[in-house]
This record gives C-alpha cells, sequence and structure tokens, in this order.
C-alpha cells in the first residue's frame, strides 16, 4: 500500500510538471501555468490559446501578490517585512519572464503588461526586513535559551545577507552559534572489581567515532581539554560488572585406524609356480597393512562478559533522561592435538591439527580488550538510539 502511494505521488507531480498551461490555469497554479505558456510562446509567439492563458494567469497572480502585500503593510508587524520582500521578488521574476516573450499581439490587438519598477519596494522592505532581524536577533539573545541562541543566529544571518553592514555582525554570529550548541561529555565509569587498564578507556571512547555523531547543534566530547566548558548533556558508561571465566582445558583421546596398500605378491597354484591370467599375464594380489594412530586433542576455552548500562542525563537539573542496558561477549577457543603412532591413519584436516602448536591462555586483560569491540558497538547504538533526547 504504500509503495502504491509512493508511486502515485510520483506519477502525479510528473503528470502536474508536464499539465499544460491551460490545466495548470484551472488548478490556481498561476506561476506554473505562466512558466508553461511562456516556454510554448517561445516557441510560436502567435499562438493564441497560450497568450490568453498567460494574460489571464499573470494578472490573477499579480492580484493576489499586491492584495497579499497591502494586507501585511496593513498589520504593521515588523516580522512581515521579509514576506513582503519575498513577495516583491516573485512579481520582479515574474515580470521578468513574462518580458522575454513581449511584445504580444491578439487578433491584432497588442496585449498589455504594463511595467513596474519593484526596486524602490524592494530596497525599502530589504532594509526594514534586515533591521528587524537585526533587533530580533538582539533580542533573542537575552533570552538564555538555547532555542533563541540558535534562532538569532539565523537571524543575524539573514541580517547580515540583506544588509552586511551592521556593526559586529560577525562576532554576534559566532556568538550566538556557540551558545546555541549543546554540548554532551562522554565518560566511562568503571564500577567492576575489575581495574582495566587506562589504554582500554582511550580507546573504547576513541573508537566511538564521536565526530559522526555531532550534529549542526549538537557537539559531543570524550576529553575536557578547557575546563570552562559547560556541558548540557552527560553521558555515563557505566561497566558494572566484568566476569571472566577460569581457564578451562578438556582432552579427548581418539584412535584412528586405516588400511592402506602396502606392495603386492604373486598368487601361486598348488605346485608354487606362478600363476596366470588369461591374457597370460602374472596374476598379482595387493597386500594391505593397517596402520593405527593414537590422537590427544585438547580444547582450551575461556570467556569474558562485560555488562553495564549507558545513562543519559541532562546538566542543568541533573535529570535522568534515559538508561540502556550494555553487554558485551569475547570468547577464547583453542583446539590442537597430539599424535601417537603412524600419522597416515589420520585425515587430511587431523593430521594438520597436528601439527598446528598449540595456543596459550590469554590473560584477563586480552580478554577484556578482546570484548572492547563488542562493547564499544553496543555504546555506539545506545547513543545513536538516544539522540532524540539530545537537543
Amino acid at each position: 500500500m504504500k509503495k502504491f502511494i509512493m508511486c502515485f505521488s510520483i506519477l502525479t507531480i510528473i503528470f502536474s510538471g508536464c499539465a499544460s498551461s491551460k490545466k495548470q490555469f484551472s488548478r490556481g497554479n498561476y506561476d506554473a501555468a505562466i512558466e508553461k505558456a511562456v516556454k510554448n510562446l517561445r516557441k510560436n509567439r502567435n499562438d493564441e490559446k497560450e497568450i490568453v492563458v498567460l494574460a489571464d494567469a499573470y494578472r490573477i497572480a499579480n492580484e493576489r501578490n499586491h492584495e497579499r502585500i497591502r494586507y501585511l503593510k496593513l498589520e504593521g508587524r515588523a516580522d512581515r517585512w521579509d514576506e513582503i520582500f519575498q513577495i516583491y521578488q516573485r512579481l520582479s521574476s515574474r515580470q521578468s519572464l513574462v518580458r522575454t516573450v513581449t511584445p504580444l499581439s491578439l487578433r491584432g490587438q497588442p496585449v498589455e503588461f504594463q511595467y513596474v519598477d519593484y526596486a524602490p519596494e524592494m530596497a525599502e522592505a530589504k532594509i526594514k526586513a534586515a533591521d528587524y532581524f537585526f533587533a530580533h536577533g538582539n533580542q533573542l539573545m537575552r533570552g538564555g535559551l538555547k532555542a533563541n541562541y540558535r534562532q538569532a543566529y539565523s537571524e543575524f544571518r539573514k541580517a547580515k545577507q540583506y544588509m552586511g553592514d551592521y556593526p559586529n555582525i560577525d562576532n554576534m554570529i559566532n556568538e550566538a552559534r556557540y551558545l546555541g550548541i549543546s554540548r554532551v561529555y562522554i565518560s566511562v565509569q568503571n564500577n567492576s572489581f575489575i581495574r582495566f587498564p587506562e589504554e582500554f578507556e582511550r580507546e573504547l571512547l576513541a573508537a566511538i567515532d564521536l565526530p559522526r555523531l555531532n550534529s549542526d547543534w549538537v557537539e559531543y566530547h570524550a576529553y575536557n581539554p578547557n575546563n570552562n566548558i559547560e556541558y548540557d548533556y552527560f553521558i555515563n558508561v557505566n561497566v558494572n560488572n566484568i566476569a571472566i571465566s577460569p581457564n578451562q582445558s578438556a582432552q579427548k583421546q581418539t584412535r584412528y585406524k586405516k588400511e592402506v596398500e602396502d606392495g603386492f605378491e604373486y598368487k601361486l597354484d598348488k605346485r608354487g609356480n606362478v600363476m596366470k591370467d588369461s591374457l597370460g599375464n602374472d596374476i598379482k594380489i595387493k597386500k594391505f597393512v593397517t596402520l593405527q594412530c593414537t590422537v590427544l586433542e585438547t580444547t582450551l576455552k575461556k570467556a569474558c562478559v562485560i555488562s553495564g548500562n549507558i545513562e543519559i542525563i541532562e546538566a542543568y537539573e541533573g535529570r535522568m533522561l534515559k538508561r540502556d542496558p550494555l553487554r558485551a561477549q569475547s570468547n577464547f577457543e583453542d583446539v590442537s592435538a597430539m599424535a601417537v603412532g603412524d600419522i597416515r591413519a589420520l585425515s587430511s584436516e587431523m593430521a594438520a591439527r597436528t601439527r598446528k602448536p598449540p595456543m596459550p591462555f590469554p590473560t584477563d586483560f586480552d580478554m577484556i580488550f578482546m570484548s572492547a569491540e563488542g562493547f564499544r558497538q553496543a555504546i555506539r547504538e545506545a547513543i545513536q538510539n538516544s539522540k532524540r533526547y539530545i537537543n
């Protein structure tokens, strides 16, 4: 059903773009009708149907825009000047587009498209919009909220885009940007009875790939090079338990037998003479010998489980936003074999196993480091799943 709706939406967009100027006009898409009519008139300036659509769509679109401007000016609100400027831009762009196919005539009579100089109105609206953005940005900077700083950042950038000569505007943009960013400090808390090496914690945090977690307004930190940084959220990675099994060793003894060909002997008759086959060849009888080999297999096993949780804490009020469990496990297993007897009795796989030297048991710290990758992956997934709590 979802695929059907998506395909229907795509087809609707495609067909709406391909619709004739008359259909666009009938649907109230006046600018689309104008664009389509202009495109067709560039091919044929005498197409009367397109001229009629263009004239009517142009008139109605302009009337609507002017009505909207009159209403916005009557409201007298400073925050409306940006919309007013945008509408004047549309009026000017529409006029420039139509002028690419004028003059036009219909049944011998010229079709009038009165030229209007929108530059003064655009300049006035642009200045007033920029003044509003600058003043509103300064007002938002006094709000003390992240959302206000972020909006102020946007307002200052618009003010600079419209009128780039406001005093100290670049510093104000940078300050709003800095104050609007939420900073998250990630740390590892080892609450287990095992003290792991310092490099384990460093590697654990370094491999999380913090830059990939960053967004436009959120920064993640694993170290605090500047004690003056104020953090908005804390992510505590709590290692509550590290369980390492004792070294486990098991042995299994298996005897293998195999019959192999070991030469031949001639078949003799009762008189002791070598017997012949029908072709006159000596008859030979294969000799077999039974090979035996005993294999002593030794299996070494060791396991490590790291468990804990990850906590998302809002710094200002110290509220716990979310807690998720963390768990990772690593397993060591080595199988070696020692052969006593004739190794020709063994399969190629078993023979190869007897040639492999046994591996020593890893240390407890080795097992912890082996579990680190799985633990890092669990941390990454927990943080990704919790990003909606951090803004």
